[in-house]
């Protein structure tokens, strides 16, 4: 049982297993606002345009974000038709991708072992499954960082030949301009920033003349400008919105009130390390030791550096957001792997016991879940959720006992196993269950109501009222009119302000001249605005409400 890592048909029925049922849950829950409803629109509208230049949200100029993801989702709604796995297809890759590139980067640089023990730790870390299975930017980026930190270390290792290190150095180069048409300019801030500082460490001073920075910054610019080009040339306010407000303005300043307490990614980091929390800190300090490391070139060193870099940084930045450190993890797992390779018994047995331990935690809270709903009548989503946390509690309490059985027996490879299948099918537990606390959410329970009244129905005015439902507009597959709303839109409102309507006196304007008139219109609204609407007399009828919202039409 020590050397599951050599048996082939074992190690390809577990990846095969994974990626089954990481694809297959794809399509298993709603697109849950706002981030899965708003990257699904914007997919579906680019599809619907033909447009692949300037990204639109709602009909509106979009230009927060550069266009991989949205490209790749209007991608697979050009293959495959729209639909909720659809929109996630291309994250469920990205996560898919970099645990085979993680597991492969660890066997070669490393050993076969250790590589088995990288794709099982980053298939099963809680964060990573999780983000694998939501559709945002974030796993697209990691997907393209952990190219690049894959590429990088094959390259660098000790024994690479030269075509090696330029064929892997020129994946790093391909992997950086990826990550920045995926998010911005982070995509090579940050792999610069972490070759500086390793640079500065180790003292590896040589390490630059490897890079093979002309040939790697041809292929860099190739990948990554065009775009750029063709949207300033289509769109000549883009380049200073996208440059100097998304990420000088948004990294130094507080006006996106996306602040958060200093240690925020700090405990996203461990609990996004579940189950392995309990050798998380060990395996950071055995990075920065240089046992067994002969040669040049560090590795461990490295990913150190990568986790630490990418940490600290959002950690300077005024606006944190969880997913912002999803890409440390692929580092994270390379060094949790080579320590389990090698640490103790002690350390093995704790993580064991630590995740039995959080399976125990999830069965406590269970009994409690109902006073979780924010709003009335939904306590019976969170009864209909308990089973599901009940699951995954048991699942991680009995894979903890079992690693905890294996770990006293020094079954190291059954161990890991264990341990990896238990976080995986605890977590994917909880995200299925999830569905129908992400239904009414997504406001779809609505959809039926918003149909008979005409919302599909392209000549019918659809009005969104002091709110945006970034899923539901997906899910009704056409645009909606802001009305009192601009958030997220205020930039392109200010490029198109004719696109909504300012506030709401105008909106109740031309409510009364659609009623006049005999046409219809529908609004989705706040259920205190509808009352307020209703309180001043203004001729509407409530087609559909929920504790969220309210659906009105004209009588």
């Amino acid at each position: 049982m020590n050397d599951l890592h050599r048996n082939k048909t074992f190690t390809w029925t577990l990846l095969i297993a994974f990626a089954i049922v990481l694809l297959y849950v794809l399509g298993a829950r709603t697109l849950v606002p706002p981030d899965e409803g708003r990257y699904a629109e914007m997919a579906r509208e680019m599809f619907a345009s033909g447009d692949w230049v300037t990204t639109r949200l709602n009909g509106i100029k979009y230009f927060e974000k550069p266009p991989l993801q949205t490209w790749m989702n209007a991608l697979s709604f050009t293959l495959f038709g729209l639909g909720d796995w659809q929109a996630r297809l291309w994250t469920g890759l990205c996560g898919l991708f970099g645990v085979v590139l993680t597991g492969y980067a660890g066997t070669r640089v490393f050993g076969a072992r250790i590589g088995f023990y990288a794709a099982l730790v980053l298939g099963s870390s809680f964060y990573w499954v999780a983000c694998s299975q939501i559709d945002s930017l974030d796993m697209g980026l990691s997907g393209m960082m952990t190219l690049a930190l894959c590429a990088l270390l094959v390259a660098q290792r000790d024994g690479a030949s030269d075509a090696e290190r330029r064929n892997w150095m020129l994946a790093c180069w391909a992997g950086m301009a990826l990550s920045v048409l995926a998010k911005g300019l982070i995509g090579l801030m940050l792999p610069g920033g972490v070759l500086v500082v390793y640079t500065l460490v180790s003292r590896d001073w040589a390490i630059w003349k490897r890079l093979h920075l002309v040939k790697g910054l041809i292929l860099f610019f190739a990948i990554a400008t065009p775009w750029f080009v063709l949207v300033g040339m289509k769109n000549p306010e883009q380049p200073h919105f996208f440059f100097i407000h998304e990420h000088f303005d948004r990294f130094l300043k507080k006006e996106h009130h996306r602040e958060a307490a200093w240690w925020v990614f700090f405990a996203l980091l461990a609990a996004g390390s579940v189950p392995w929390l309990g050798v998380l800190v060990q395996s950071l300090v055995a990075g920065a030791r240089r046992n067994g490391e002969t040669g040049t070139f560090r590795p461990r060193l490295m990913l150190l550096v990568w986790v630490a870099f990418i940490v600290l940084f959002f950690t300077k930045s005024n606006s944190k957001l969880p997913g912002y450190i999803l890409p440390v993890f692929p580092g994270v797992a390379l060094l949790v792997a080579h320590y389990l390779d090698g640490g103790t018994r002690r350390g093995r047995m704790v993580t064991a016991g630590i995740t039995a331990l959080m399976g125990i935690a999830l069965l406590v809270t269970v009994p409690f879940m109902q006073k979780l709903a924010k709003h009335a009548g939904e306590n019976v989503l969170y009864a209909a959720y308990q089973p599901w946390v009940l699951a995954a509690g048991l699942v991680l309490l009995i894979g903890g006992c079992l690693a905890t059985l294996y770990a006293r027996q020094m079954l190291r490879d059954l161990f890991v196993v264990v341990l990896a299948v238990a976080g995986f099918a605890g977590t994917e537990l909880m995200l299925v269950g999830f569905e129908p606390i992400g239904q009414v959410r997504a406001g779809v329970n609505l959809l039926p109501a918003l149909k008979a009244a005409g919302a599909a129905n392209p000549a019918v005015n659809v009005y969104s009222v002091g709110i945006y439902e970034q899923s539901l507009t997906f899910y009704l597959r056409r645009p909606v009119v802001l009305v009192d709303y601009r958030d997220e839109f205020d930039f392109g409102l200010q490029q198109q302000p004719e696109l909504a309507i300012a506030d709401i006196p105008a909106f109740v304007a031309k409510w009364r001249a659609d009623a006049a008139a005999g046409r219809r219109a529908v609004a989705i609204t706040r259920p205190e605005i509808a009352a307020e609407l209703k309180r001043q007399g203004v001729p509407l009828r409530i087609v559909a409400a929920d504790a969220r919202r309210t659906v009105i039409a004209t009588l």
